[in-house]
């Protein structure tokens, strides 16, 4: 059995039938990221591991007839990103996913090794700059002030965002939810981005280890955590 399932039956006992843990509340999820450290939210190509396979029957996506939906794992974010003392964005493989505050010194120091500051004059420069200069924007508005409004230029804009966000440039401050006209939030809401930096301060973004001996200890958790894990796997979560 893996550490990563271990954890869940030892520390609490609301299990399925087959003994495996399910979150049933954002509470429980935070105090998950906080200690496994790194959790996909969706599927991860790593059986199990990720937010979404350990939710429980009630707080997995339900569609009804006239067309609504709940989502509770997704309704949570918000609150995990700004209550849970983790940092939130498209980190593993394009894929959004947490990571605890108490490795994220070691994941932006690899990650900003292997996917330095953008070159002055390019478009990611210009993205930065301008969410620098602004704090906090959310990804339509930032669209918008550097110009990239044009046919198409949505998807480029996209792509330029997740490369910045596997660089740890760019992260998800919070989402912002539009409302109808009764004051009701509704959709999948808009993330709200920033810099590492801004959000969490330069002594978090700081780390004493090289750059390789980060990933040395972030890959030796991660095997201790998903033994049944090949080398492979866990390196896609981490390169």
């Amino acid at each position: 059995m893996s550490t990563f399932v271990e954890y869940f039956k030892h520390h609490w006992k609301k299990n399925d039938a087959e003994g495996r843990h399910l979150i049933h509340s954002c509470p429980e999820l935070i105090d998950c990221i906080q200690q496994v450290g790194f959790l996909p939210l969706l599927e991860s190509g790593i059986e199990g591991y990720s937010a979404e396979a350990l939710m429980a029957e009630e707080c997995r996506f339900t569609e009804f007839p006239d067309g609504s939906w709940e989502w509770p794992l997704w309704q949570w974010k918000s609150s995990v990103v700004t209550e849970g003392n983790c940092v939130y964005g498209k980190f593993f493989a394009g894929k959004a996913g947490f990571i605890s505050r108490k490795w994220w010194h070691d994941f932006y120091n690899w990650r900003r090794s292997k996917h330095p500051i953008p070159e002055e004059g390019t478009i990611e420069d210009i993205i930065l700059q301008t969410l620098r200069e602004n704090g906090s924007m959310i990804a339509r508005e930032l669209r918008a002030a550097c110009g990239m409004t044009g046919p198409k230029m949505r998807g480029k804009f996209d792509a330029f965002i997740n490369r910045l966000q596997m660089g740890c440039h760019i992260v998800t401050e919070d989402f912002v939810y539009p409302t109808d006209k009764h004051g009701r939030e509704y959709g999948f809401g808009w993330s709200l981005l920033t810099t590492p930096e801004h959000l969490l301060g330069a002594d978090a973004c700081r780390c004493s280890r090289t750059p390789e001996e980060s990933y040395r200890h972030m890959e030796e958790h991660l095997t201790r955590l998903l033994p049944e894990a090949t080398e492979k796997q866990i390196k896609k979560i981490l390169q």
